[in-house]
């Protein structure tokens, strides 16, 4: 089939390794990097309608199988990490990290800080309706801009997308663009950035953010997420579940459920995404064993598994 000639950059049998936290993945059809908006949009119009696409962020949140993707793998750049305020709005690009975001909102004395210590772009943010701290995306989402699979853009607000908690109704086969969210309120950007700052050193002390991970690894089925306040309850948090179920630090080849809290897969440096994969799968029936709750994937799976050479 004829792929056409984009003015970004386009690569063809590359590992998918090479663009995930996680450092698995076997290779794309392509992964597409489009210079800007138009270029996106001409390359979905006439990239042959058989050939599907797969949009990914930063690859935060991400097991892409050893097998890799059978697809057009669209990763947003430079020409998608704008930003700019507008009063107590804030239009940015699909590709600008969630951190950047925040910290250029509290400069303009805006409040977003629980995106600081979310991981990964604004895009995969809108996806996952991610949140902390007891906010989330959802919560500040005004509406988002797009491009769909025929090159046509298209336009999302909270009555389409259905936000719920860690995913959202966004169509399969659209590119989220760009995003304006609204302010939580105002403040001086000297105090929200020290909020932040005391975030991060929470953060820091209770995860294991030197480690290759994706992010939490699996939704709490209390179905929300952790609030920060003295006052919240863990019975049905999903790193308390894999505590009583035995598995804190459980290791499976190069794959390990961390130490430091246990609803994260590691990557101790030679795990393949089979082994992460099979280790989430011990771990989820381990705690139905012991409580019969079944955890949810929060990491979103994808690929083919590796294929046994025919002998």
């Amino acid at each position: 089939m004829q792929i056409p000639t984009p003015r970004g950059r386009l690569l063809e049998n590359r590992k998918l390794a090479d663009f995930t936290w996680l450092r698995v993945g076997g290779p794309a059809d392509y992964i597409f990097q489009p210079a800007d908006f138009k270029d996106l949009a001409d390359f979905l119009d006439t990239l042959p309608q058989e050939l599907s696409i797969f949009p990914i962020g930063v690859g935060s949140n991400i097991i892409v199988r050893d097998g890799g993707i059978r697809s057009v793998v669209i990763r947003l750049g430079k020409g998608f990490n704008d930003i700019s305020f507008d009063n107590d709005l804030v239009h940015c690009g699909a590709a600008i990290l969630d951190a950047h975001v925040a910290r250029k909102a509290a400069d303009k004395g805006l409040d977003l800080t629980f995106l600081r210590t979310i991981p990964g772009s604004i895009g995969g943010a809108l996806k996952m309706n991610a949140g902390c701290y007891g906010t989330y995306f959802s919560d500040v989402f005004v509406s988002a801009e797009g491009v769909d699979r025929k090159g046509r853009q298209v336009e999302f607000n909270n009555n389409n997308l259905k936000f719920g908690y860690r995913n959202s109704n966004l169509p399969l086969g659209v590119v989220i663009t760009k995003v304006t969210l609204l302010s939580l309120g105002a403040g001086s950007p000297d105090k929200l950035h020290k909020k932040m700052q005391d975030q991060v050193a929470v953060r820091n002390q209770t995860q294991p953010i030197k480690e290759r991970t994706a992010g939490s690894t699996f939704k709490n089925p209390s179905g929300f997420s952790s609030t920060g306040e003295q006052t919240d309850t863990h019975e049905f948090k999903a790193w308390k579940l894999i505590d009583d179920a035995g598995c804190r630090g459980k290791i499976m080849g190069g794959a390990q459920m961390s130490l430091k809290h246990s609803n994260f897969l590691i990557n101790k440096g030679s795990a393949s995404a089979h082994e992460l994969e099979a280790l989430g799968e011990f771990v989820r029936k381990k705690v139905y064993d012991t409580c019969g709750l079944t955890l949810e994937w929060e990491i979103m799976r994808v690929g083919e598994p590796h294929k046994k050479p025919k002998r």
